[in-house]
């Protein structure tokens, strides 16, 4: 066994300061506050963390790439070093995020990148940090492409849906989709049965257009703010829709870029930390410096640590790591454990993984990130063994 002690422990019943965590066999099996127990029973090895925080691993359920690897051309080795990259940050659980391609080539991805998914598989059986694949598009809005080639945007027809979820074969575990478009709730309601999440993004809905999409079951708002049509007071829009509904989580990018700090807080003030997801987007360049790389079909430069389409000023992504985000979370007034809720709980919860992670209590998986008192990254674990 192995006990980690010494920091301060976000637990889902409060912060124990100090306290300790027993893991065993990548398990969390005991946790208990105050000093460890003295002495430690034999065999156990003991990580002394002074200060700090032990946090649950963070969970990004939309992530492109990063470290100079991306996911969305479908090649499971550079996918697989992506997301390794991410995990150093803390992020201990991902889902590969698509971009809009044609179906059959979106098809052929899925099918590479479910094997990755299954190979990551845990001893127990559960998803790994692999979690699964995230399409974002090709069932999207024109209007809203952002930094998407536009030309292979399409509708949804029944056929197309299942043809992309059925070649994960559980891989496939959220579609994007802009319910505005022919098909677009259709496609909402065929994805919630099929159990997979379907949230609304890259859209120019109408407010009733939104609401209707969440009435189908859509439960989450992609990347809230970033292409969807601006909030008004007497039009709020799809944006308006996502806040006043208790059903739906909005995902935030946090990096200063995205959305304003202001327009975070207001957001996270209207849904609480309990239904909101930090993501990254992150492109492949994260991490790796300023350069141009494509994403999908587009040509993307990233300047200062920026990323936008070659050649605008569209946002294409982000260089973010959810690291930084869990620290700007809190740098614009949420608590540590609001941080870890929006960077952790919530996102697992989304998937359907919190059974086994997003929180650290008795019987889920070892995924814990230390960070010390500045919020940086100091050591992480994976199924209860250290990347450091």
């Amino acid at each position: 066994m192995t006990v980690l002690g010494g920091a301060r422990v976000v637990t889902p019943d409060g912060v124990l300061d100090p306290g300790w965590v027993r893991v065993e066999d990548g398990l969390i099996v005991e946790i208990g506050s105050g000093r460890v127990p003295d002495p430690l029973p034999t065999g156990d090895e003991m990580l002394h963390f002074r200060g700090g925080w032990l946090v649950p691993g963070f969970v990004d359920m939309h992530v492109h790439g990063g470290g100079g690897h991306t996911v969305t051309t479908g090649d499971p080795l550079k996918a697989a070093e992506a997301l390794a990259f991410h995990r150093h940050h803390g992020t201990t659980t991902s889902l590969m995020s698509l971009v809009t391609a044609p179906v059959d080539v979106l098809e052929r991805a899925i099918r590479r990148l479910a094997v990755l998914v299954e190979e990551d598989r845990r001893p127990d059986g559960s998803v790994g940090s692999i979690a699964g694949i995230h399409l974002e598009g090709p069932f999207l809005s024109i209007d809203a492409c952002g930094a998407q080639d536009p030309t292979w945007m399409c509708s949804p027809d029944p056929e197309s849906v299942e043809r992309l979820v059925g070649a994960g074969n559980g891989a496939v575990r959220m579609v994007t989709v802009a319910p505005e478009i022919p098909g677009g709730l259709a496609a909402v309601e065929q994805l919630v049965g099929a159990g997979v999440v379907a949230a609304v993004g890259h859209t120019r809905a109408e407010h009733e257009q939104a609401a209707a999409a969440f009435d189908a079951g859509a439960t989450v708002a992609t990347h809230l703010f970033n292409c969807m049509g601006a909030f008004h007071h007497r039009d709020p829009g799809t944006v308006g829709a996502a806040l006043a509904d208790d059903r739906v989580v909005a995902e935030l990018i946090l990096d200063g870029e995205h959305v304003h700090d202001d327009t975070a807080r207001i957001a996270i003030g209207a849904k609480s930390a309990s239904r909101v997801a930090l993501i990254t987007d992150a492109i492949p360049l994260a991490g790796a410096g300023d350069g141009e790389i494509p994403l999908g079909t587009t040509s993307i430069e990233v300047r200062d640590g920026v990323a936008r389409v070659s050649g605008s000023g569209v946002l294409a992504g982000s260089t973010l790591t959810l690291d930084a985000a869990f620290r700007r979370a809190v740098a614009i007034g949420a608590t540590v454990p609001e941080a870890s809720e929006m960077a952790s709980t919530v996102p697992a919860t989304v998937l359907g993984l919190d059974t086994t992670r997003g929180t650290i209590e008795v019987g889920k998986h070892a995924d814990l990130v230390v960070l010390d008192d500045a919020l940086n990254v100091k050591q992480v674990f994976v199924f209860g063994e250290s990347l450091r």
